[in-house]
């Protein structure tokens, strides 16, 4: 647990965090050409470009939340205020992600389905729930004064978030639904043709750097913050 004290994170992550900012830029940069420098799909034509941009933001989407479970876990059980930090600092990017994954996902079923939303679809609805789960769990840090308690019920929120990510996941292949099954990770290797793999597991590679340099970032934030915090509620006391 070397990066557990908030003294040692901040020194190991200051010269870091611009790495982490640059290669999210170049994978960005390498991933956008090579998404529109591939063929067009000999079934979906153009429409497959959405693909670059929405399984990365479904798949980093996913991610998170597993990341902020976990944070939640040492931060409820340990009372580790980094841990709360990470946790909190994940709530927002993995909204956005998720976000960008059921928009792109809707302008995609369009063509492909002939309608923007399936609401029996249980992939779109657990992501949907997901997608909720993160506005959960910010709304509920933000209606809570007292940060401890606020902590607190949040992490307890995001435990039980944690139920839906293998719902994600494994809908495809529990329920009979529109949305086409994994086509990265199963059985038999990618059944994506490889013109298509490259830039798409560069735009994953590049959003997954994206996420990290924002969390980073934001957990770096969090730890000054709480410490002008700490340092004024000291001073007011003393006054």
């Amino acid at each position: 647990m070397f990066l557990a004290n908030p003294d040692r994170f901040l020194r190991f992550t200051r010269p870091l965090t611009p790495v982490l900012w640059a290669l999210a830029a170049v994978l960005l940069a390498v991933g956008a050409w090579l998404s529109f420098a591939a063929p067009e799909d000999y079934q979906q034509g153009d429409t497959v470009r959405i693909m670059f941009v929405h399984v990365p933001a479904a798949s980093v989407g996913l991610m998170i939340y597993g990341a902020l479970g976990v944070s939640s876990f040492f931060a409820l059980v340990f009372r580790h205020p980094l841990a709360d930090a990470a946790a909190r600092a994940a709530a927002l990017p993995g909204a956005a992600y998720t976000a960008l994954a059921l928009i792109t996902g809707s302008l995609w079923g369009k063509p492909m389905w002939g309608a923007w939303w399936v609401w029996g679809d249980a992939r779109l609805m657990s992501v949907l729930v997901l997608f909720l789960f993160y506005l959960g769990y910010m709304a509920l840090r933000a209606s809570i004064d007292d940060e401890a308690k606020a902590a607190r019920a949040a992490a307890v929120l995001g435990l039980v978030g944690l139920i839906n990510l293998p719902i994600v996941k494994f809908s495809v292949d529990w329920w009979n639904t529109l949305h086409q099954p994994a086509s990265l990770i199963r059985a038999g290797g990618p059944s994506v043709t490889g013109d298509l793999l490259a830039p798409l597991l560069t735009m994953m590679a590049a959003y997954g750097m994206l996420f990290l340099a924002v969390w980073v970032t934001s957990i770096r934030a969090e730890i000054v913050r709480r410490r002008v915090l700490s340092i004024r509620a000291r001073r007011a006391l003393e006054a």
